[in-house]
């Protein structure tokens, strides 16, 4: 230590301390110095960190259509050591997570379009939970921050990406999207970048936030409008979030369609206003189009679909007028007939929609300003270990009257 200056080497014998402080040898330059050593951020101390004595389990499904709850990554251990965190990444607790339709499809079919289910898989990707802790590199977030998940993994190198429209990522890992496992575990490590604070939100609200998200992407490409006649095909968790979302843009009039006069009936009690038209079996495409808009005043001009059945696509199609716009946020088969004909004579303009992009401030924004409340959506919940029945009910929606199923884990 002869080297150093006898200042220096005073402030060596010193304790270190996690704090910034003053030295005494060198006080009167005013010279600040932080200690050698500094908390790790990614081991929180056993006060500031939730309990972690569970062990993470999961929700998965394979190729045979099995649905059943069992260990998974990351362990109880990696999560308190944090020495399974990447650069970049958080440890998330999860607390509450929404069965999707896309949930459901995976278990049931096995696949949706080119994603298939090839091995056993991990659902879910509607969530919302805890920071537990945190990899050195991350600065945006701290333990116990309350967050909203995000469930992409992108590129951040290809055109789509690079222009702002990264849900068309060319590389994009969306979890739950096979092969990428889900949200739905105890314990989750994902990306910094994609956990959006919620502050005080509720979890609830916090894991709705994903198909507010959807909703509001499509609002955004139909560029609906204060006082825009708009049609919504399907009265779903995402047709009537949509509801939700076009009252509160001010459209009007409101047309919303459905099967089932239950879930027309919620639409009608979120929204007062909203015109509600039950699709009977047996009635043509072009007969129903013409009745619903009849029902908005023979003015409709936007149709957002919302089902992605083939039969609504068409009904919506005959319900615009000329030079109207059919925008279809709704997943559906592979192949479809539509009536050609009908879009080309009336130039009518058909557009889909594949999941969303910088969306989700937006959607906190509005949700923590109450100008939406998605509470009444909420029909079910479900601990985390009963799963199986969660995903049961979700899938018998028209005998259990389920709209929005949360599996929680407190």
């Amino acid at each position: 230590m002869s080297r150093f200056s006898p200042a220096v080497r005073s402030l060596l014998r010193q304790p270190c301390s996690s704090q910034w402080r003053k030295t005494p040898a060198i006080a009167s330059s005013q010279a600040w110095i932080k200690p050698a050593y500094q908390p790790i951020r990614h081991l929180a101390t056993p006060a500031a960190m939730p309990p972690t004595s569970k062990e993470n389990i999961g929700v998965y499904c394979n190729p045979a259509h099995d649905l059943w709850v069992k260990e998974s990554g990351p362990s109880v251990d990696e999560v308190k050591s944090g020495s399974a965190l990447k650069e970049g990444e958080v440890t998330i607790a999860i607390k509450s997570t929404g069965i999707c339709g896309s949930d459901v499809h995976f278990w049931r079919h096995g696949r949706i379009g080119p994603m298939i289910v090839e091995h056993d898989h991990i659902l879910g990707h509607e969530s919302a939970g805890e920071i537990i802790a945190v990899h050195p590199s991350v600065k945006n977030l701290s333990i116990g921050d309350r967050v909203a998940v995000e469930p992409s993994q992108i590129c951040n190198e290809c055109e789509p990406c690079l222009t702002g429209r990264y849900n068309g990522c060319l590389e994009m890992r969306f979890m739950s999207t096979p092969p990428v496992d889900g949200l739905l575990r105890r314990y989750v490590n994902h990306s910094a970048t994609w956990c959006h604070k919620i502050g005080d939100m509720s979890y609830e609200d916090g894991a709705m936030l994903e198909p507010l998200s959807v909703s509001l992407a499509g609002m955004q490409r139909a560029h609906i409008a204060l006082g825009d006649p708009v049609l919504i095909c399907g009265a779903g968790p995402i047709g009537l979030m949509t509801l939700l979302c076009s009252a509160a843009a001010g459209a009007e009039p409101i047309v919303i369609t459905d099967i089932d006069q239950k879930r027309l009936d919620v639409a009608k009690e979120i929204c007062p206003r909203v015109r509600t038209y039950k699709v009977e079996p047996g009635v043509s495409m072009e007969d129903a189009g013409a009745a619903m808009s009849k029902l908005a005043g023979g003015s409709l001009t936007t149709a957002l679909e919302c089902s992605g059945v083939e039969s609504s696509i068409a009904a919506a199609i005959y319900s615009v007028k000329f030079g109207g716009k059919v925008f279809v946020i709704g997943v559906g088969k592979p192949d479809m007939q539509i009536p050609f004909m009908r879009l080309s004579t009336q130039e009518i303009d058909l557009q889909f929609q594949y999941r969303y992009a910088n969306t989700w401030p937006r959607a906190i924004r509005l949700v923590q300003s109450g100008i939406l409340d998605m509470k009444r959506l909420v029909t079910h919940r479900f601990d985390l270990e009963d799963a199986v029945s969660a995903f049961e009910t979700s899938a018998a929606s028209a005998k259990t009257g389920a709209i929005k199923v949360l599996i929680q884990n407190p």
